[in-house]
């Protein structure tokens, strides 16, 4: 039986991309093997990571200037490959730190050896807020301006796009996908793909093409935005089947409506859960409501010693994936695009159930 996994990566995958991927699982257009059979070097593959390219383009709006490179490592792999590419040792580098993966990104380039200004920290909130858009105040002269639109585990969102005269570097991992976005407000976009775009083990990044080309000599071939560029992200052997898989979920989205639909779906799933938690006399969000995600909704019981009971019951309703992460507890739910309205309504009518009997 399939559930509603709510996990917040790597997350559900849409059931019709997974019944395709099945249908030609063991023969990918008639060559009698797998996708993950073929030769990466070989014309039928060269052309399926060239159409899940151009079809990343048409779905973002990506400009013409900027690269798009399929890299492994994850969005993790990115915190020391941005400032890889984009510094030398010493030079300014300005953070916004909003919580836990803006803390790894600091940390990434402070280990990179660049000197870090983090120009707003909301840790007086304990990262349930974004700071005011008009109380940023870039570093003259600093290399980039880094940012985490959503940060996953505190379910913290911005409303806004940063300004600065520097690149603005984003970690999009948690929100790719569920809207329109204007590529060209940023210098760099990355993201993990094991939330809205497949499976886990790849990073997309999209670079202004002026920002390549700059790399470190000591940055690794396959972390030089650069070299992969030039090598159609193709230097090594790369994550085939995640290249595939991201092209037939660009398809689903197409199908579906594109990004504007999607906007529409996935906020209405998000309003309905942060409604019925506002409703609720044993459920809080503890995120500012001007800063909570679309797309990771935390969530806490009046009383803690219920949490293992909410566990138990959500899994026998086929909620799986609900606990919150180790360090804020509570629960968790992650609606990405793949999370359909019911799946939000049947965890909507368990948590109505459940205080019922509590």
């Amino acid at each position: 039986m399939r559930v509603y996994n709510f996990s917040a990566g790597p997350a559900m995958i849409p059931l019709p991309v997974l019944e395709r991927a099945s249908a030609e699982l063991a023969d990918w257009r008639g060559s009698g093997m797998s996708v993950m059979e073929v030769s990466h070097r070989g014309k039928d593959f060269v052309a399926c990571a060239a159409e899940t390219e151009a079809a990343l383009r048409l779905v973002l709006g990506i400009p013409d200037n900027y690269k798009v490179l399929f890299l492994q490592g994850g969005a993790s792999g990115q915190f020391d490959a941005v400032p890889m590419n984009l510094t030398a040792p010493g030079d300014q580098v300005d953070f916004i730190n909003t919580g836990q993966w803006s803390k790894k990104a600091i940390a990434a380039a402070e280990r990179q050896g660049q000197v870090v200004n983090v120009i707003a920290d909301e840790a007086a909130s304990n990262y349930t807020t974004v700071p005011p858009a008009a109380s940023l105040a870039p570093t003259p002269g600093a290399k980039y301006l880094h940012y985490t639109p959503n940060e996953t585990i505190g379910g913290v969102e911005f409303g806004y796009v940063p300004q600065s005269d520097a690149p603005l570097v984003a970690d999009f991992s948690s929100t790719i996908l569920t809207r329109p976005i204007d590529v060209s407000q940023f210098g760099v976009i990355y993201a993990g793909t094991q939330k809205n775009m497949g499976p886990a083990g790849m990073a997309v990044v999209i670079a202004r093409e002026d920002l390549t080309g700059h790399a470190r000599p000591t940055t690794p071939a396959i972390w030089d935005w650069q070299a992969m560029a030039e090598s159609d992200s193709m230097l090594n052997t790369p994550p085939t089947f995640g290249i595939y898989l991201l092209g037939l979920i660009l398809d689903w989205i197409t199908q579906t409506g594109g990004l504007t639909a999607m906007a529409e779906r996935d906020k209405a799933k998000a309003d309905a859960l942060y409604a019925a938690i506002d409703s609720s006399a044993l459920y809080s969000n503890p995120v500012a409501k001007d800063a909570r995600s679309w797309t990771n909704i935390p969530f806490t019981l009046a009383d803690p010693a219920l949490d293992a009971a909410f566990l138990e019951g959500a899994q026998e309703a086929g909620l799986t994936n609900l606990k919150g992460h180790r360090s804020v507890g509570g629960m968790r739910a992650s609606v990405y695009n793949a999370m359909p309205m019911a799946g939000v309504q049947a965890l909507i009518a368990y948590m109505e159930s459940f205080e019922q009997q509590h």
